[in-house]
């Protein structure tokens, strides 16, 4: 057995490599490639024009508004997600006090869970119509119409551009906390139940077991859980491409770099400039989970 040891283990790992080159690595490469050219999508021999249309992103004022936006997105999108779902997995795990001798969570936890995670379970295009009809600006929209009934007047939420991006977010953050209740109750029933027992004991209350206790224990959940979020910010295509004016609008307000790589390719036909773009984004995207990897690192807690 340890003399076959290592072409069992390459007899393993080559198919999913050779898959994993040939499907990531490669697009990566050719890329890369092509956002040295002039490439419109037709021709064979796209003409190689080195960093050039690098050099036009740092003047294309639609980028870096998009730029902008995914600043906004990173800054309140994960933020957001995650205080509210740890306060709902808190409330479902932890917040009922004890029972039998063991922490509990409020009653109904179980079917709490499954309601939370319902929104994942939604395309994300039945997602952006749904909330079209909610964000409708006549009275004949959810939050208009409610609004109307208090003597508030309509409300442009997606045609207003003060607004637009905002209220994309808060539909971004509507669809995402289910997982990440579902993620962080996970996190908590792992936790040893003696640790929160031991300190109710002591006089804990529910604020201290939650930023004393919780908080610290499942800080490797949570620094994953701002990674995939950052991640998700950085995207953002489908939603915007439903929900907003004119696809980005009104005026670019809500424009986001997937949205503005797909229509300078499939619309402009200028395909060399979209993966610049797409490059640019690969980066920065890199970038941040490389920063929040390190920023957010410390000792692990063993139990």
């Amino acid at each position: 057995m340890r003399q076959g040891k290592y072409p069992f283990i390459v007899g393993f790992l080559a198919a999913p490599v050779l898959l994993y080159v040939v499907f990531v690595i490669s697009p990566y490469i050719q890329a890369f490639y092509i956002s040295m050219t002039n490439w419109k999508g037709i021709s064979a021999n796209p003409q190689f024009i080195g960093l050039e249309n690098f050099t036009r992103l740092f003047d294309d004022e639609v980028f870096w508004a998009a730029v902008r936006h995914h600043g906004v997105l990173l800054l309140v999108m994960p933020l957001v997600t995650i205080v509210i779902a740890l306060f709902f997995a808190f409330l479902l795990n932890l917040s009922g006090g004890q029972r039998g001798g063991r922490m509990t969570g409020i009653w109904g936890s179980k079917v709490y869970r499954v309601i939370f995670f319902l929104p994942q379970v939604l395309a994300v295009a039945i997602v952006g119509v749904l909330f079209q009809a909610i964000y409708r600006p006549d009275g004949t929209g959810v939050i208009n119409g409610l609004l109307g009934k208090v003597g508030v007047g309509p409300v442009g939420w997606l045609i207003d551009p003060d607004i637009a991006l905002l209220s994309i977010i808060a539909v971004m953050v509507w669809q995402a906390v289910g997982f990440y209740v579902v993620l962080f109750s996970a996190g908590m029933s792992s936790i040893p139940k003696d640790v929160f027992e031991a300190a109710a004991l002591d006089g804990a209350g529910r604020f201290t077991l939650f930023f004393r206790i919780t908080i610290p224990l499942l800080w490797d959940t949570m620094q994953v859980a701002w990674v995939y979020l950052g991640i998700a910010a950085f995207d953002a295509f489908a939603l915007v491409q439903v929900l907003s004016v004119d696809r980005g609008g009104p005026d670019n307000s809500t424009t986001v770099l997937p949205m503005e790589i797909w229509r300078t390719a499939f619309n402009f036909s200028k395909f060399g400039y979209a993966s610049a773009m797409g490059v640019a984004l690969f980066f920065m995207t890199i970038t941040f989970a490389a920063l929040t990897l390190r920023v957010t690192r410390r000792e692990r807690i063993e139990f």
